[in-house]
């Protein structure tokens, strides 16, 4: 088992702890030695520090899960990596969840949004909660006299998970405001930032610590080739955030990743989602799991657990106690697949679906056996025995190498200058063959082909509202999915839903924001 899972638990055991802050503003910790005091005691203690900040996107607070760092009645549902996957994935056309609770109905029907979700409330609360720990962390590393080993990379480690959580908040809400470790204990209210405004930070931030943070690897760990790819994702969707095209860097940064990453793609595509894929040679950066010293109810268990259940199958079949009964896949996923024909085809992602007892057709979404549960992820090792566990024991892969490849295609088809058509063609293939889905030739790859693929191959990873939105097909009426608009065949929904509402506590807390067009405070 990888040690950084180890290190995580370890940031817990420290005599402290961070209060949960929603303001932007309220910014200092509460603590019960000062994290001055405690680095000058043990000045080593600055690894378990670091660890607690990358833990805030998988797990849902410090004392296992049922604790929080956020305010809500339940804590799992709270947690980073699941908003991602709430806003990310429901609200598009591959996933849909049945539970219909407070709020999810609206994501898996893209209707009916209202700046009162909690869901919203939820990803925007841990954006500026990592955000904010991040910068007091920073603060302290630089003005603390304790001889801390490796502060310039623990400082640019923590400015890596700031723009990480500013890049969502900057995806998702498309305005915030900008606070860093010179704004702790500011009384006034910060000023609202434009998209384009968040977006320079986000690049400023990380090409300023590209050459600062270690190029060695480290699995759970941000380094060079992991603060590269967030750049090549953040110039992927730059037309989006600021009305200008910069597929020329994204290809830049997108082939630094590729070149000098020494990532390579594992030879069995459901090896990257099993118990075991700490080993896997694919991923760039991914938020740790671990079913003992890590336990969220917000990790992947969430990914895991959401998609059995008993009703239908044998949850321990994929390493899973529990079957939660939740997530189904919809026609727009599986349907990319032959056609539908999934037992027919060659494609190995076509088998990580599960079609016995379910229908085809979301007739309704709130039905389990209504569409197909995913079983791509899973809490079972790929090599060797595991036991069946509540939590999950997979790592999530937040960047990995499949997604590099078809970015790199991507800016080749949109005309990125340096690009080579035969490279592109190479590295969709070697996606499509390591899962036996079969080359395809240079005439079938344009933008269409590179949409659809990517929704074979990284649905349910939390890129696919993202994607849509890129390629211009989330809003209007040009693409449906099943229940988009709220009706089962799907409906144009208005251009306002590229963005969620800013949350009602959010415009409380700080007067100086506004909310989006399209929503009512």
């Amino acid at each position: 088992m990888n040690q950084f899972k180890f290190k995580i638990i370890g940031a817990f055991l420290v005599l402290f702890f961070f209060a949960s802050c929603v303001d932007d503003l309220n910014t200092e910790p509460k603590v019960e030695l000062t994290l001055d005091k405690l680095l000058e005691q043990d000045p080593n203690a600055v690894d378990g520090l670091v660890s607690k900040i990358y833990g805030t996107f998988a797990l849902s607070g410090p004392d296992g899960p049922g604790s929080t760092d956020i305010v809500t009645p339940d804590p799992g549902e709270a947690a980073f990596l699941r908003g991602i996957i709430n806003l990310q994935d429901f609200s598009a056309d591959g996933m849909k969840n049945r539970w219909g609770d407070d709020g999810l109905d609206q994501l898996t029907t893209t209707s009916g949004w209202t700046p009162n979700n909690k869901f919203f409330r939820y990803l925007y609360d841990r954006a500026y909660y990592t955000i904010s720990q991040s910068s007091n962390l920073i603060k302290v590393l630089k003005t603390s006299s304790a001889n801390i080993p490796n502060r310039e990379n623990h400082i640019a480690e923590l400015r890596f998970l700031r723009a990480l959580a500013y890049y969502y908040l900057t995806d998702c809400f498309g305005k915030g405001a900008i606070t860093t470790e010179d704004d702790i204990n500011t009384p006034t209210p910060k000023n609202e930032s434009t998209r384009v405004e968040l977006f320079n930070f986000i690049e400023s931030e990380l090409k300023d610590i590209e050459g600062v943070i270690t190029p060695t690897k480290s699995y759970g760990k941000a380094d060079r080739n992991v603060v590269r790819m967030l750049l090549a994702k953040l110039y992927l969707n730059a037309e989006v955030y600021t009305g200008t095209q910069r597929y020329d860097d994204a290809l830049t940064y997108t082939k630094k990743v590729i070149d000098e990453g020494g990532y390579t793609l594992a030879p069995n595509f459901v090896s990257v989602f099993s118990g075991d894929n700490d080993t896997s040679p694919e991923i760039i950066y991914t938020l740790i799991a671990d079913a003992v010293v890590s336990q969220a109810y917000g990790n992947t268990t969430y990914i895991v657990n959401g998609n059995l259940s008993t009703e239908t199958m044998n949850p321990n079949d994929f390493g899973a106690t529990d079957g939660w009964g939740g997530h189904r896949a919809t026609k727009a996923w599986y349907g990319l697949f032959n056609n539908g024909n999934l037992a027919a085809s060659p494609d190995d992602r076509a088998k990580l679906f599960w079609t016995t007892g379910h229908s085809y057709e979301m007739n309704d979404y709130k039905k389990w056996v209504d569409g197909y549960p995913s079983i791509k992820f899973r809490n079972k090792n790929f090599v060797g025995t595991s036991n069946s566990t509540s939590f999950s024991n997979t790592d999530f892969p937040l960047f990995r190498l499949a997604d590099a490849y078809l970015m790199y295609a991507e800016c080749v088809l949109r005309g990125a200058a340096g690009g080579s058509a035969s490279l592109a063609l190479d590295y969709v293939n070697a996606v499509r063959n390591r899962s036996h889905g079969g080359a395809i030739t240079a005439g079938q790859l344009n933008l269409d082909f590179i949409l659809n693929e990517r929704a074979r191959e990284l649905n349910l990873e939390g890129h696919r509202r993202q994607d849509l939105i890129r390629f211009g097909k989330f809003t209007g009426g040009s693409y449906l999915w099943p229940w988009k608009g709220g009706v089962k065949d799907g409906v144009a929904i208005p251009d306002t839903y590229k963005l969620y509402p800013i949350p009602t506590s959010a415009l409380q807390a700080n007067p100086k924001l506004t909310q989006n067009p399209g929503f009512s405070n």
